[in-house]
């Protein structure tokens, strides 16, 4: 739009994206979006139907200023952006999913600690070898692979899912049911990703493979079975079946303690007394699902820049040293979490614009990282950008509990790729999940040149 001053309508247009998933699976609709409002009301009003009102803080800057003031700028009651439908049924229900995510200090700083210890980067790093393993023996498969494959469902996903899997002590069989889960849980705005689209968790390859009964074959429980399910009921069930096999994993940890992070969380006393069922149940889905979908986001998100800017990809190869820098990169230009809430417990003014006590602000993190006054030349993938102040990670006391564990898995596959893949190639379309939450590629064809 040049320097013309946008009208309001033409400003309301471009904070739509914000409410509308298939914006986030198409980039060169989000990122002009969020760059005009960057550029004329950085703190815009949105009042769209279905969803109660908030504002949409666009700057690097006001981002970081809100997480920072984490009394001033509340995650309850609004943590994230969900349907008006989803935020009435939370206020009014006993049954609400209770994550780092959704907690305020003090309670948020009591039950981070529970598994803090596990993700600091020093105990990370004795991960290497084991992240090592896992991407040389993922990279052994899809070697085996005839042709072209696609890098979401090939790679991306099941290495740091194995990874996580193996830190809470879960058996390998029971990969595809924490795979399903994970994509149903995140990708409720998806028609491909969706409970009714997946399937359910009812086939013989999920219901049953533990062995030991963890899971729930009945899908929509209390629902009329002929009729679609609402996306409240959908959250409903898959949340139960989590629980169904968390529950289990608890008991079982509890009678035969291991030396894994399920153990811990299963056995963690908080302030003296056990976990809540809920806040416990809400640890382990953030810790199962959060701690690889976001990883194989960026994974994915990495190779598909590398073929776009295969310039990247040579100067990443001449120099491997500044892998740790591509990595960073990579996280930036993935930013696989789009959005969290806070609400304002007092009156505060942001960039100009009054937010009053009550209000509800979205912190846009693709576009934090790509604002032009934190980032030249935003909108090209720079290996060697630096400093580097992404906010993929969040900034303040929610910042990424797993950011260390992150780098290390991307660190780890981008090495071993540039050791054996001589080339790397589209073979197909690339697709985007539909979300407005978290999410990345839902499918990426590529073709891989071994060495």
């Amino acid at each position: 739009m040049g320097d013309t001053t946008p009208t309001t309508a033409e400003l309301d247009a471009a904070a739509r994206v914000f409410v509308t998933p298939s914006a986030y699976a198409d980039e060169d609709q989000l990122y002009p979006a969020c760059a005009l409002l960057r550029r004329h009301s950085p703190v815009h009003w949105v009042d769209e139907p279905g969803y109660l009102p908030f504002w949409a803080v666009t700057r690097h800057q006001d981002i970081k200023d809100i997480e920072a003031r984490h009394q001033l700028f509340t995650s309850l009651p609004r943590p994230i952006l969900v349907t008006r439908e989803e935020d009435e049924r939370n206020a009014e229900s006993d049954f609400a999913l209770r994550t780092l995510v959704h907690m305020d200090d003090p309670m948020h700083r009591e039950y981070r600690s529970v598994a803090a210890e596990w993700f600091l980067p020093g105990r990370v790093a004795l991960l290497e070898e084991q992240f090592r393993t896992l991407a040389r023996r993922h990279l052994d498969r899809v070697q085996q692979l005839d042709g072209a494959f696609d890098a979401v469902t090939e790679l991306s996903i099941p290495y740091p899912l194995d990874g996580i899997m193996t830190m809470l002590g879960l058996p390998e069989q029971d990969r595809s049911r924490m795979m399903r889960l994970t994509q149903e849980l995140f990708g409720q705005n998806d028609p491909d990703l969706r409970r009714a689209a997946t399937g359910g968790d009812t086939d013989n390859d999920t219901a049953n493979d533990t062995g030991n009964d963890t899971g729930n074959d009945t899908v929509g429980s209390g629902t009329d079975a002929d009729r679609p399910l609402s996306a409240a009921e959908e959250f409903r069930v898959i949340i139960d079946d989590f629980g169904t096999y968390f529950d289990r994993l608890t008991e079982q940890r509890r009678a035969q303690p291991t030396d894994d992070l399920a153990t811990v969380i299963a056995t963690a006393m908080v302030n003296g007394e056990e976990m809540g069922t809920l806040e416990r149940l809400g640890y382990y889905i953030i810790v199962a699902t959060a701690g690889h979908d976001t990883t194989s986001a960026s994974i994915t998100a990495g190779l598909a820049a590398l073929m776009r800017f295969p310039d990247q990809l040579e100067q990443l190869r001449a120099d491997p040293d500044l892998i740790n820098s591509a990595v960073e990169e990579i996280i930036r230009w993935s930013v696989p979490v789009k959005q969290f809430m806070r609400t304002a417990t007092s009156d505060v003014e942001i960039s100009g614009t009054l937010v009053r006590t009550g209000e509800s602000v979205l912190l846009s993190y693709p576009s934090a990282n790509r604002d032009e006054a934190v980032f030249d030349e935003p909108d090209r993938f720079d290996i060697t950008r630096s400093p580097n102040r992404h906010l993929s990670f969040g900034f303040g006391v929610h910042h990424c509990l797993g950011a260390a564990l992150a780098r290390l898995e991307l660190r780890v596959l981008f090495e071993e790729v540039l050791d054996r893949v001589a080339d790397i190639e589209p073979a197909g379309e690339a697709r985007l999940i539909e979300t407005t939450f978290v999410g990345g590629h839902k499918s990426l064809p590529v073709r891989m040149q071994w060495r």
